[in-house]
């Protein structure tokens, strides 16, 4: 308990939320194996119904987040968009930043199989401490914390991916009445299996930019995107 006491500190001084310590917590890092191994605690006070709670707090919380930052996203790409998120690799890293491993109770069978290190573990735990933060404090809480956390992630360059910058930089050329758009391909370079593609845009015959891809595709949408913000400085 007095662990647990100093996790909600931690997150207190660190995130900016006020918790108090309530049994949820507790519960939301204990393993049934350590329940079946001390049978004076009810046999429900593990992790697995807030799992459950916190796996559906978080996939509503990322929804609406994304759909408000990427207002030119399709449905499509914002659920690819969360399911990159809202996946295990994402999970587990943040469990351990946080050092979640080390507050979980484990029966001794389970101890001994390394189950403190597995990563679906680690993963059901900061689900199940999202669904104790929120019968705590609420939802504008758990968003802050996953702001600070899960939401990072969206800044990644990787994520540009989604963003269809050709469709929305064509949209604007015929609104504006600017021009043709071209893309040209200046190179392909390294082996097959490895190729890097470079291309430049033109619109209306004036060079907007280049872009570098993996694929063709690729280096056009990053050929868009440099030229969305071109005309956006200027504009």
């Amino acid at each position: 308990m007095e662990k647990i006491k100093n996790l909600i500190m931690y997150i207190n001084e660190n995130f900016g939320i006020y918790s108090s310590y309530r049994e949820e917590y507790m519960i939301a890092f204990t393993h049934s194996s350590y329940i079946n191994e001390n049978r004076n605690i009810p046999k429900n006070n593990h992790y697995e119904r807030l799992e459950f709670l916190g796996d559906a707090i978080i996939e509503l919380t990322t929804s609406e987040y994304l759909y408000k930052k990427f207002q030119n996203l399709t449905e499509g790409d914002l659920t690819r968009l969360r399911a990159s998120i809202v996946c295990e690799p994402t999970l587990v890293k943040y469990s351990k930043i946080l050092s979640f491993d080390k507050y979980i109770l484990l029966g001794k069978g389970e101890e001994k199989n390394g189950g403190r290190n597995r990563d679906a573990l680690l993963a059901d735990i900061f689900e199940s401490f999202v669904g104790a933060l929120y019968l705590d404090r609420g939802l504008n809480e758990v968003k802050k914390f996953l702001n600070a956390t899960l939401f990072k992630e969206v800044t990644d360059d990787s994520y540009q991916s989604f963003i269809d910058h050709k469709t929305i930089l064509q949209e604007l050329i015929s609104k504006e009445k600017m021009g043709r758009i071209e893309y040209k391909l200046i190179s392909s370079e390294g082996p097959s299996h490895a190729k890097v593609f470079i291309s430049s845009i033109y619109i209306d015959d004036e060079l907007y930019g280049q872009g570098k891809g993996k694929t063709k595709k690729e280096s056009e949408q990053k050929c868009a995107e440099k030229a969305l913000k071109k005309i956006k400085k200027y504009s």
